[in-house]
């Protein structure tokens, strides 16, 4: 059987932008949250709230990435089920918009491999 090699590339490489991403807000949010307890108290509660935000938007970007490879692995390794992991990308694909989409291009591209796996016959 024939395998989807365009959507699981286009699908992993948007998960490695998408979990970079994650990772780069988790870093900022943490970092945020931990100088902003170093100064006045309302500048500590502003910052934490900032950086418990970051840090949030950051585990979803980490949480998207994963899923995203993970399915074009899965897209590559069992050909049989194409359109189901095809979908799982797609899907983990939107949600990671909440976290930046992986500087955007990493939506685009895991939108792009998505499509490409529904659409696939082999």
């Amino acid at each position: 059987m024939a395998k989807p090699t365009a959507a699981m590339v286009l699908l992993l490489i948007g998960g490695i932008l998408v979990l970079a991403g994650g990772a780069f807000y988790l870093v900022l949010g943490t970092t945020v949250s931990g100088i902003s307890s170093l100064g006045s108290t309302t500048a500590g509660v502003v910052g934490g709230a900032l950086g418990t935000i970051g840090a949030v938007v950051g585990a979803i970007g980490i949480i998207c990435g994963i899923v995203m490879i993970l399915s074009s692995i899965m897209l590559y390794t069992k050909p049989a089920k194409i359109k189901m992991w095809g979908i799982i990308g797609l899907v983990f694909s939107i949600i990671s918009l909440a976290s930046g989409g992986g500087f955007v291009l990493g939506f685009i591209l895991g939108l792009i491999g998505g499509i490409l796996a529904i659409v696939y016959k082999g």
